[in-house]
């Protein structure tokens, strides 16, 4: 719908000093008049105008200077002030700039004013004539609501959803963060890299090495240090794709104590997160978009189609409506959908019904997104799981962080350190990568989140992974790290991964031919580049 980039136009509108005085046709002068009567409790004559605007506008007509003389001037006069009023001027020039795709300053302005205005009266004066018994609340509620659906079925942006009822208290750290990532091999000197200093442009890293290279047991102490450095203010979510077993888990034990991280091991216990809690529960635009991004993000990795999309759409919506003003679980959704679909059962039902009843994977009474922010989690997801509930489950999450640090704003950047809040660490990101429907939201999380204080830390195990035909996640990481590989014979991966010249490129050809498990080279910008050092590893520095 035409009215969605609005707010692109809004701020800047102000500047202007034209003069929006318009006078209609002679023949719409009693147009006016007539309309006037049919609308409820006797307006002023401005009303017909505006709805005469926008009644043109929504038929996505387009005028063009040769037909600037198409109307007379001879009709109802008004002024700039009575028109519009001053508090609704910004918008209604707002429509025309964006139905022309035209500056705030353009002179034409006032010659579509006008010429829209007639026209929309012409329009309406020929429904009403052709339709006796059609009433002006009948025109109201037909074309009112065809605005609402436009909004509604508009295609869903990956951008954040705007929450102004987010009231969420998370902890960040202003300082630098400086973590020991390893050790020159010959000197045993310690390595350091400061997380965020200005040197980087942004805090995302990118890690490959194949299994045995020690990149978990790096990214565990990496996090161990982080916990300590900045007093525990900067939290994280370890995303583990390969599924954690009762004798890894009770390993990692000392891990988990050290750093307080709770351990949820996925479909044992549910998540402390529900994900819908980024959605306004009281600006009715906000939800809506909100609720449709909900809608969309199911649709994408569960294959549902448009029908099913409406129906989990409406048991959305019907949700939010009984929950007055609180943010409903997945559960009571899915108990809306199954009433609604009685004893039909399709693959919307099956996926509700493992979401909330057969798996549970999401806490039901969850209410406050800081309690999850403000702690430490490692989530494990079991290769048992669905692949279809596992994507869909990530996805929710991904986009639950996206929009809630969106909404928080900006991060302070002092000294050049910019303030860090959180930390998204994605192993076995390749699984990730591979699933195709994937891409889109993972490639603008690592645009856009990076001035909200947030690291996206990915691991997988290899180079080739990262790029994915259109788009190259390590590119976006100012970061990478590089553990011994199966594929290190690919010069011109790595160079690129590690943003390498050519002739830094065969020095980094030579160490990576002579790196063992638990070595690594990197573009760090404190150590020389491509040089090997020994990574740090959680077994040894504990």
């Amino acid at each position: 719908m035409r009215a969605l980039n609005l707010i692109a136009y809004l701020k800047p509108i102000r500047s202007t000093t034209m003069q929006i005085n318009i006078t209609t046709s002679k023949a719409n002068k009693e147009v006016v008049s007539e309309l006037t009567k049919k609308l409820p409790t006797n307006p002023r004559e401005n009303v017909i105008a505006r709805i005469a605007l926008g009644f043109s506008l929504s038929t996505g007509k387009k005028f063009v200077p040769q037909d600037f003389n198409k109307y007379d001037s001879q009709g109802k006069e008004y002024k700039e002030t009575v028109l519009f009023e001053a508090d609704m001027r910004d918008y209604y020039v707002a429509l025309i700039c964006q139905h022309y795709g035209i500056s705030k300053n353009d002179d034409y302005i006032p010659k579509y004013v006008k010429l829209h205005i007639d026209d929309g009266l012409e329009r309406l004066d020929y429904l009403f004539k052709s339709n006796p018994q059609y009433t002006f609340l009948d025109f109201l509620i037909e074309y009112l609501g065809k605005g609402i659906d436009a909004i509604e079925d508009a295609p869903v942006s990956l951008d954040a959803v705007k929450n102004n009822n987010l009231h969420l208290d998370k902890t960040e750290f202003g300082g630098p963060i400086e973590i020991k990532i390893g050790y020159n091999p010959m000197t045993k000197e310690e390595i350091r890299f400061c997380l965020n200093g200005p040197l980087y442009n942004n805090q995302h890293i990118a890690v490959a090495g194949k299994s045995g290279s020690g990149k978990t047991e790096f990214a565990k102490e990496f996090l161990r240090q982080l916990v300590v450095k900045t007093q525990g203010q900067v939290n994280f979510l370890f995303l583990d794709f390969k599924g954690i077993s009762v004798e890894d888990q009770e390993k990692m034990k000392d891990f988990f104590e050290v750093t307080q991280t709770k351990c949820i091991n996925a479909p044992s216990e549910p998540f402390p997160l529900n994900p819908l809690t980024f959605i306004d529960t009281i600006n009715e635009k906000n939800r809506s978009v909100g609720i449709n991004k909900f809608v969309d993000i199911i649709a994408k990795y569960s294959n549902i189609g448009k029908v099913q999309q409406q129906t989990l759409k409406d048991a959305t919506k019907e949700a939010f409506i009984q929950s007055n003003g609180q943010v409903p679980s997945l559960k009571q959704i899915s108990d809306i959908v199954f009433e609604k679909m009685g004893d039909k059962r399709d693959s919307l039902t099956e996926l509700f019904d493992r979401l909330s009843n057969d798996y549970e994977l999401f806490s039901n009474t969850e209410k406050n997104p800081g309690k999850f922010l403000n702690k430490n989690y490692y989530l494990s997801l079991s290769g048992d799981l669905d692949s279809t509930v596992r994507f869909t489950s990530v996805f929710l999450i991904i986009n639950y962080i996206f929009n809630i640090f969106t909404n928080l704003g900006s991060s302070n950047v002092v000294d050049g350190y910019r303030s860090m809040r959180y930390v998204l660490v994605i192993d076995e990101a390749h699984d990730l990568f591979r699933e195709k429907k994937s891409l889109e939201i993972l490639e603008v999380l690592l645009r856009k989140i990076r001035s909200y204080g947030v690291s996206v830390f990915l691991l997988s195990q290899g180079i080739a992974e990262y790029n994915q035909g259109n788009f190259d996640f390590s590119q976006e990481c100012e970061t990478a790290f590089l553990l011994p590989i199966n594929d290190m014979a690919n010069t011109k991966a790595t160079n690129k991964f590690l943003g390498l010249s050519d002739k830094e490129g065969d020095k980094a050809k030579r160490n990576l031919e002579s790196l063992k498990n638990g070595q690594a080279i990197s573009n760090i910008k404190e150590y020389t580049k491509a040089g090997v050092f020994d990574v740090v590893q959680y077994w040894k520095e504990k």
